[in-house]
């Protein structure tokens, strides 16, 4: 049995749906995982295999205003989870962020490359990734750029805006993969079904700047919307973001013979789903 900690999450939800009976989920109302004896009723009860740990404070600017929070949720709350999955025998499965990175490699970054996060966010999740290695049995799934249903993402902000803007400004001089939640919860499924530890990459291919991705969403939406070029020093934001932080996932390719489709199928599918609900 496998245990989605934050099921109601973006992430959470579709692994979920994707796992179905074979899925216990928990969310903030269940469990507390910055407190140590919540985390060991819950996981001591239901006793799972697996625990996936979709749970996380992800406002990067909040965690930039808000250090020992985002230390809590992102740091210690996996090291509890890493501590009691271990003494009951499941693997921990640890989603982290291409923010670990400072993004001045020039180049997609391997899972092997060396951690420099810029932002209180990133030394949060990286501190997240040290801590889950407290159980031999951990797999760390690096993505970036996530948007999915059930949560706040660029795509919907981007929507959303669209309703009462005919011109936006989006930042050009961010590079990344925009990723699904649904791909990353195949990639998630596959590494499991393989039974691989360690760290690996996994996000849409191809990559795209913030601006351009704004772009591909109203045209695949079929908005009318100019989207104007702006810097990330223009931008003004509290946290700090690499600019360049595409990651290599060829060893998930390699490993689980799963690749996650191009960035543009994986917007086109979501914006379909998004008109059926």
């Amino acid at each position: 049995m496998i245990l989605v900690v934050g099921s109601k999450g973006m992430l959470g939800q579709e692994l979920m749906a994707l796992y179905g009976d074979r899925a216990r989920g928990v969310d903030i109302d269940d469990i507390d995982i910055t407190d140590l004896a919540s985390v060991q009723r819950v996981l001591t009860t239901i006793k799972p295999s697996v625990v996936i740990n979709a749970a996380a404070y992800t406002d990067v600017d909040g965690c930039q205003d808000n250090a020992e929070r985002a230390m809590q949720v992102n740091g210690e709350g996996v090291a509890h989870l890493a501590m009691i999955s271990k003494e009951i025998g499941a693997k921990l499965v640890q989603v982290s962020t291409d923010y670990i990175f400072d993004g001045n490699k020039g180049t997609p970054y391997l899972e092997d490359d060396l951690a420099s996060p810029l932002s209180v966010y990133g030394e949060s999740k990286l501190a997240g990734e040290m801590n889950a290695w407290f159980n031999p049995n951990h797999l760390i799934v690096r993505t970036q750029w996530l948007y999915g249903h059930g949560g706040k993402n660029f795509v919907e902000t981007m929507l959303r805006l669209a309703k009462d803007k005919k011109e936006i400004s989006v930042v050009d001089d961010q590079i990344g993969s925009p990723t699904w939640t649904g791909d990353l919860a195949l990639a998630i499924k596959a590494l499991l079904e393989k039974g691989c530890e360690g760290t690996y990459h996994a996000a849409n291919a191809g990559f795209v700047s913030w601006n351009g991705f704004a772009k591909e969403i109203f045209r695949l939406a079929g908005l009318d919307v100019t989207v104007l070029a702006m810097t990330t020093e223009e931008l003004g934001r509290p946290a700090p973001r690499p600019l360049y932080s595409t990651l290599d996932c060829g060893k998930l390719s390699r490993d689980t013979g799963f690749t996650p489709q191009p960035w543009q199928e994986a917007l086109r599918r979501y914006l379909e789903l998004r008109e059926e609900k």
